[in-house]
């Protein structure tokens, strides 16, 4: 019951759908991460750096699922105009890497998101890193 619970996701505001993504990364469920996005959206794997589509997004998420850490993640800003919206925010993430120390990640991120015909919101573009 608690996956049906995460992939029915609140995504009806943009901010919310920042909070799924700590949910499901927290949770380890790549799974009910993947409708948060766009199929032809794109993820900052690392400063100026896109991981493009599907496939692209799922392994840049995987990376950090397989660090078994916890994300925060506060939104500091959102500005909308029409259907898109710029998200800002501070994040940190606390895991352990493959040599098995700890790993611990920071940073401002700046995310846009796009509202779909339905109402709800997803990513067209996931840039954890803002502006670095």
């Amino acid at each position: 019951m608690a996956t049906d619970m995460t992939v029915k996701q609140d995504t009806t505001k943009p901010e919310r759908v920042l909070a799924a993504i700590v949910a499901g990364i927290n949770a380890g469920d790549l799974e009910s991460l993947m409708p948060l996005y766009e199929s032809d959206a794109a993820f900052a794997a690392e400063p100026g750096t896109l991981a493009h589509g599907a496939a692209g997004i799922g392994e840049a998420l995987t990376g950090f699922i397989s660090m078994n850490g916890k994300l925060d993640l506060e939104v500091t800003r959102v500005l909308e105009v029409d259907d898109l919206a710029l998200v800002v925010g501070v994040w940190s993430f606390d895991g352990t890497g493959p040599d098995g120390e700890p790993v611990r990640l920071a940073a401002n991120n700046a995310d846009v998101l796009r509202r779909q015909e339905d109402g709800t919101w997803r990513f067209v573009i996931d840039n954890p890193w803002g502006t670095d």
